[in-house]
């Protein structure tokens, strides 16, 4: 089946299967948007008196930091001790009812139950002049506190969000000041808010899991065709890691959109914001004033700002039955150290080619 979304925007409504198997995370976009969209819209001096309406429909996730030892230091002077990295996770969790959200009916974490379909470190500089967006490849092979080497997304199916902080933490030496956790219905719905998003497809390309042809060319993409686009990995040539490409490209166009969509109409903020809180969780310590308090902060941050990075890969390889990614740990020592000193910059200019491009396939 040939699928070109600006001339069948319906087609895929027929063709991405619905059911267990769309109950997959893309959370990237819609927390950046809590954080962006609000201070570039000119209206920041509302975000406060925001937060007393916007307090009832946020859910909170309970003690996602609590029992944790031996947790990287947090730097306690210059700019690196005013960062914050916040854990930007989505699950695979097969439910027909909402896990995350004020809608939620289903808890977020069941024992076996799911894993992290996406795991991002959303790291805002400590003078609130940039932002980085850095994606660890969900089959990325990693020491899991307490079990051993595993996949990283099976962190959170092993002992839920707490297990997966700590293995990130793990991983990288970055402290994690908090999470967010979507589902996919937010990702839809966001999508749909913003009008929809527009993404370029260089050449032509197959996905067989759900047998659509994405032609060459720009396509304006609804909130269920988008879901369709961010989790393609079959008939991609780096599988999983073209599809976290894919995922980082669509929420830096989300990010574009919604700030036109704002100065275009500031009354959609308020709109925008609600639907975010409907849909997102959060940790129970993170409160919505200290969020107002972030967004003023970043009042004149921009979406050319924000940069988009992927773990270092060194390649693929097998673990018994399982396809896993291998990370490149010396790449990566370096790119976390960068983090964790709030240099993410300095380290982009020494390592040109790193940034996901505009176009991927």
């Amino acid at each position: 089946m040939s699928l070109d979304i600006l001339d069948h925007a319906d087609a895929t409504q027929t063709s991405v299967s619905r059911g267990h198997n769309n109950r997959k995370a893309m959370l990237g976009m819609l927390f950046c948007l809590v954080l962006v969209v609000v201070v570039s819209a000119g209206l920041a001096a509302k975000v406060l008196g925001m937060g007393r309406d916007l307090a009832m429909p946020v859910q909170r996730i309970d003690g996602v930091f609590a029992g944790l030892e031996n947790r990287p230091a947090k730097p306690t002077s210059g700019d690196a001790a005013k960062a914050m990295n916040i854990l930007l996770m989505g699950v695979d969790r097969r439910s027909d009812e909402a896990t995350t959200g004020d809608d939620a009916k289903s808890p977020e974490w069941v024992p076996g139950a799911q894993r992290t379909d996406t795991l991002m470190i959303l790291h805002v500089d400590g003078d609130r002049d940039g932002a980085s967006i850095i994606s660890i490849p969900r089959d990325s092979w990693v020491e899991v506190p307490g079990h051993g080497r595993a996949k990283i997304n099976a962190a959170f199916s092993f002992a839920g969000p707490s297990l997966a902080v700590e293995t990130v933490e793990t991983l990288t030496g970055i402290r994690i000041d908090h999470l967010a956790v979507v589902d996919w219905e937010g990702f839809r719905q966001l999508t749909d808010e913003v009008g929809g998003v527009t993404v370029e497809v260089p050449e032509t390309v197959h996905d067989s899991a759900r047998d659509i042809t994405w032609t060459a060319g720009p396509h304006l993409l609804n909130g269920e065709q988008a879901l369709a686009y961010v989790r393609q990995r079959y008939g991609l040539p780096d599988g999983d890691l073209d599809r976290v490409r894919r995922q980082q490209v669509f929420l830096r166009s989300v990010l574009g959109a919604s700030l036109s969509d704002i100065h275009a109409n500031p009354l959609r903020l308020h709109a925008l914001l609600k639907s975010m809180a409907s849909h997102a969780s959060i940790d129970s310590t993170w409160s919505t004033i200290d969020m107002g308090r972030l967004a003023f902060s970043l009042r004149d941050l921009r979406s050319p700002d924000i940069h988009y990075f992927t773990a270092p890969v060194s390649g693929f390889g097998r673990e018994g039955p399982q396809s896993v990614v291998r990370l490149d740990s010396e790449a990566g020592r370096a790119l976390w150290r960068a983090v964790r000193l709030d240099r993410v910059d300095r380290w982009a200019r020494t390592n040109p080619g790193a940034e996901i491009p505009r176009i991927v396939r």
